[in-house]
């Protein structure tokens, strides 16, 4: 089953970089990003990291709250966050990665010939009823927050 624009958001709770827990549910009433990544501090996850931090002044400006999540730990987001002075949260979703699979956002991989389970590069906006607004399943790093800004004509 795939998902699709109109359907409910998979619900969740997740710890952020400080170990508390964040529900999609308490979100509800405002526009929500979800942005699923690899990992911390890596390339491509730190360009698209840092392009939804050169946009927050807008996403701010519209209520609009972002939600990178990964595998990494608290630890690991404190760092990340700290490094490249991001100012939204980081959600952690270890093995097994319940959220992401529901999200559809981890699964198989190929890399170099070899085949491995991981997180993939999804972005996804809830609408403020809780339903799924944009699905990105193919992401451009660099690209990301700019184009959801420009999808959702906010730019």
């Amino acid at each position: 089953m795939t998902l699709q624009i109109g359907d409910p958001a998979p619900a969740f709770t997740l710890p952020d970089q400080d170990g508390s827990p964040v529900s999609l549910a308490e979100l509800r009433g405002a526009r929500v990003i979800l942005y699923f990544y690899p990992k911390d501090d890596t390339p491509g996850c730190t360009k698209e990291a840092c392009g939804f931090r050169d946009q927050w002044a807008s996403f701010e400006q519209h209520g609009i709250k972002v939600l990178g999540i990964s595998k990494d730990g608290a630890g690991s987001h404190t760092k990340f966050i700290s490094k490249f002075q991001l100012p939204f949260t980081l959600l952690s979703d270890p093995e097994p990665c319940e959220v992401a699979t529901s999200y559809e956002s981890y699964g198989l991989k190929k890399f170099m010939g070899k085949e491995f389970m991981g997180m993939m590069r999804h972005t996804f906006v809830v609408d403020p009823e809780g339903k799924l607004e944009r699905i990105y399943w193919k992401v451009k790093s660099e690209e990301m927050a700019q184009q959801v800004l420009t999808d959702l004509g906010l730019s």
